[in-house]
């Protein structure tokens, strides 16, 4: 083996590896040099130094003057990774865990706070909510992951959470500013905190609520407009909160606002807490399948959602969301870790059991767009009678 230069580099040559570049293309480490358009193609990919087989040098067929050549093409080359990841998964997803079981307990201390009328520091969900932002900036998918991981008697508090985290990573995907992003997260995070002031005969029904008492529970937004003012919040992040329930065709509630009268960030904050609402377990109902809620969302568009809204946020989550669930063509099941925008059914899979031998496997990470397997279906933990957040608690986010 001869270590090289891409200058050095020559047709008939036989490249084993890559040993220098600059960039976040992925080439192929292995190939034949056949014309001088590679070299030239390898140099724009920010190749500096590569290693060399001079046992498997060939003679190279003559190139032919042509005025027009071919489009240059590398050796071989995968589509560039992305580059929003500053921290890997496995790294970031154990503060991710912990910023998550924090956000719940603040989530409990403010809810006893406003049902027992005490006021609420508006410092503890505001710091939070910029810690949790930070850790989608450090890696969007280790809090994305932690949305999918639920208990049924915990809908309140993980809604909420579950909203600021879908919310900020939505906001990210618009490329809104960092300000923006962290407005949300906090509307998210307190947009059903008026719910604790709900009898719990109605809020825990398990069932479908009479006039009278969906009347009742409409009140929860009063109550968090109030309690938010209380806090000092900003008026347009108030207004947030306040329009998370109106739709576009007027239907909504607290003010049956239509069309333009709702902003923007009421028609993102009316997207996201309907999709977590289907997705979520509860103690009455097993949450709906992510490809399920996005089909009801897209349903419902333009007429009670925004439909370009609706469109980029199913794009941002994804067909199989960061922490969903997929069998394999193989029969392997394994935890979405990370999407693969420009191939959105070839996500990143954490591997973890085989249906077919009903036994756990080596937790192994696989890129689907790489090798030869295929997502067979979304599954649930239930089907196969996982205990799936203990799993993920005990062997994931450690």
């Amino acid at each position: 083996m001869k270590e090289i230069t891409i200058d050095e580099l020559k047709p008939g040559m036989y490249v084993q590896g890559i040993v220098e570049q600059r960039g976040n293309m992925k080439i192929k480490s292995q190939g034949k040099v056949t014309k001088r358009a590679i070299i030239s193609q390898l140099r724009k990919q920010g190749i500096l130094k590569l290693l060399i087989d001079p046992s498997k040098e060939f003679t190279p067929e003559a190139e032919e003057q042509d005025p027009t050549p071919e489009p240059e093409q590398p050796l071989s080359e995968e589509p560039p990774e992305e580059t929003e990841e500053k921290v890997a998964f496995d790294e970031e997803i154990s503060q991710a865990k912990k910023l998550h079981d924090q956000g719940k307990n603040i989530q409990k201390r403010m809810l006893n706070s406003v049902a027992k009328g005490l006021p609420v520091d508006l410092k503890m969900p505001k710091e939070f909510s910029e810690q949790l932002v930070g850790s989608i900036d450090r890696n969007p998918n280790a809090l994305m992951c932690l949305t999918k991981i639920r208990e049924k008697d915990s809908y309140l508090l993980e809604h909420s959470l579950n909203v600021a985290v879908l919310l900020a990573r939505f906001a990210k995907y618009l490329d809104m500013e960092e300000e923006e992003v962290q407005e949300l997260a906090l509307a998210g995070f307190l947009h059903d905190i008026g719910k604790i002031k709900i009898p719990d005969n109605i809020l825990h029904k398990p069932g479908r609520l009479t006039d009278f008492e969906m009347n009742i529970m409409r009140d929860h937004v009063y109550y968090g407009v109030v309690t938010l003012e209380e806090m000092g919040l900003p008026e347009h992040i108030v207004r947030t909160m306040a329009e998370h329930h109106e739709r576009l065709d007027g239907y909504g509630y607290p003010d049956g606002l239509r069309g333009d009268e709702i902003s923007l960030y009421g028609r993102m904050i009316a997207i996201v807490d309907t999709y977590d609402a289907i997705t979520a377990d509860r103690v009455y109902k097993a949450g709906m399948p992510s490809q399920k809620a996005m089909k009801i969302l897209l349903g419902d568009s333009p007429k009670m959602y925004d439909m370009e809204l609706v469109q980029k946020f199913v794009k941002c989550v994804g067909i199989y969301p960061v922490g969903s669930l997929i069998m394999l063509d193989n029969g392997h099941i394994g935890m979405v870790v990370k999407q693969n925008e420009e191939l959105p059914t070839k996500p990143v899979v954490k591997i973890f059991y085989s249906s077919r031998n009903k036994a756990f496997l080596p937790i192994k990470d696989v890129n689907l767009k790489t090798g030869q397997l295929k997502i067979d279906k979304g599954v649930t933990p239930s089907e196969f009678g996982l205990d799936f957040n203990r799993f993920f608690q005990e062997r994931i986010a450690i």
